[in-house]
């Protein structure tokens, strides 16, 4: 404890650490006074009673939610968050996959590819943000209190001009939460998109313990439950870091009087390569049903459909799971090619040892990526229905969401790379950084 205490006093006695360590404290000080401000022509009176009506309710929006900080229960500005630029993101690198256009841009572009993915990504993000600003302004019109029918946008505010000015305001905060973003990671610490949405989940941790405490349970399960998270999440953080290595040698090379290579260098392969993103696709799919009932509310048929895609139903669960496992080996297949590695090897002359040179190794690398794969899909499995049975155990749903699923998997990535480059800066300065006792992998130094 002395010596996290230490390293958190070094850390401000680097002016420039200093500097950017306050600067992303700043910016996400604004990111959250945003997620409070309520969009013009909402009732936010009536807005409040409708939110404490519905306390506890979880699914597609509840998760939505969850990832903004409360900003899309708030209907505030910022109801969107960075979301569809995450969105954005994920469909142009999908399109990297297919599209041989896309494809060039990833791998030949250089820095002027880098560039011009980026502006697609920024044009992707309004578009996705107009369209989704439109859909929250007809959900606001459509929102009534249930116990009287008061509408909470006033009928003499409804109608084509609220739907409009709605979607202006919400894609210009989201474009604006974008060059926030941008500025976090220019000159402050870390990444500043996975700050926002890593900000926007922890923001909901004390309402969600508070609603876990106050739900009258006895207090030795309360102690074992946090214990049991405690537990969990660091399972997660050690399987985060788990890599496989490959040693590669390279051969020497005499060019001039200098002599080049003939040194073992290793190619990391991590037990969980596709990080999250299995997850959020698993997501998106299972909220389709539930999606497709809310235009249904009459229908007996469609809300019977709806009890089976429950978060607690074990339908769900099992579907849910099984996507999960083939999005993990799909996303891995188009994140890590190993023919692009065996032929980057090849033309540098580095071999793996025992292994010859070309398709050799690649079916080498295939057939760890392979192994490695399995294990690190069923956990993310485990971690992403763990939520669903702490429901079914009568845990409160917002503080079940933090046992695991996305927010816990994007709140330990994030915060293990926030806490690699304080790293960096600390022992760049000849400083204890807050890794060494922990012998996280990704310290600076470690082989």
């Amino acid at each position: 404890m002395a010596g996290f205490a230490e390293s958190f006093r070094n850390m401000f006695k680097i002016q420039e650490l200093r500097q950017r360590i306050l600067f992303t404290i700043g910016i996400l000080i604004i990111v959250r006074l945003g997620a409070h401000v309520t969009l013009p022509g909402v009732n936010a009176t009536l807005l409040s009673s409708l939110l404490a009506s519905q306390k506890g309710q979880g699914g597609l929006f509840g998760m939505f939610d969850l990832f903004v900080g409360g900003a899309f229960k708030n209907a505030a500005i910022f109801s969107l968050g960075i979301m569809p630029y995450i969105t954005a993101s994920i469909i142009l690198q999908l399109l990297g996959a297919v599209v041989p256009y896309f494809q060039k841009l990833q791998k030949e572009g250089g820095e002027e590819g880098r560039k011009k993915i980026t502006q697609y990504t920024r044009y992707g993000t309004i578009v996705i943000a107009a369209l989704q600003g439109w859909g929250v302004s007809v959900r606001l019109q459509n929102l009534t209190l249930p116990s009287n029918g008061a509408p909470i946008v006033p009928p003499e505010v409804q109608g084509l001009f609220f739907a409009i000015s709605t979607m202006l305001i919400i894609a210009s905060a989201t474009i604006f939460l974008m060059w926030l973003g941008e500025q976090i990671t220019d000159r402050g610490i870390g990444n500043g998109i996975s700050l926002i949405i890593f900000v926007g989940i922890v923001a909901r941790f004390p309402h969600a313990l508070i609603a876990e405490l106050t739900r009258g349970e006895n207090l030795i399960i309360e102690v074992v439950v946090i214990t049991a998270m405690v537990f969990i999440t660091a399972g997660v953080i050690m399987v985060t870091q788990g890599t496989r290595r490959i040693p590669v040698q390279y051969a020497k090379r005499v060019v001039g009087r200098k002599v080049y290579g003939g040194v073992t260098q290793y190619i990391p392969m991590r037990v969980n390569t596709a990080g999250v993103m299995p997850i959020i696709f698993a997501q998106s799919i299972m909220f389709i049903p539930e999606t497709i009932t809310m235009f249904f509310p009459e229908s007996e048929f469609m809300q019977t459909l709806a009890i089976y895609f429950r978060m607690d139903s074990f339908l769900y669960i099992i579907m849910y799971a099984l996507l999960i496992i083939f999005f993990t080996y799909f996303y891995t297949a188009i994140s890590f090619n190993p023919q692009d590695v065996s032929d980057t090897m090849k033309k540098q002359g580095g071999f793996i040892p025992g292994i010859r040179p070309g398709a050799h190794t690649r079916e080498y690398i295939e057939n760890i990526l392979t192994k490695i794969t399995l294990p690190g899909s069923i956990f993310l499995a485990i971690i992403a229905v763990l939520p669903s049975f702490f429901i079914r155990m009568n845990i409160a749903p917002e503080f079940a969401h933090f046992f695991g699923g996305t927010s816990l998997l994007i709140v330990v990535g994030v915060a293990l790379d926030t806490l690699q480059q304080i790293e960096s800066h600390l022992l760049m300065r000849h400083y204890d950084g807050f890794m060494k006792s922990g012998k996280i992998r990704g310290r600076i130094g470690r082989g």
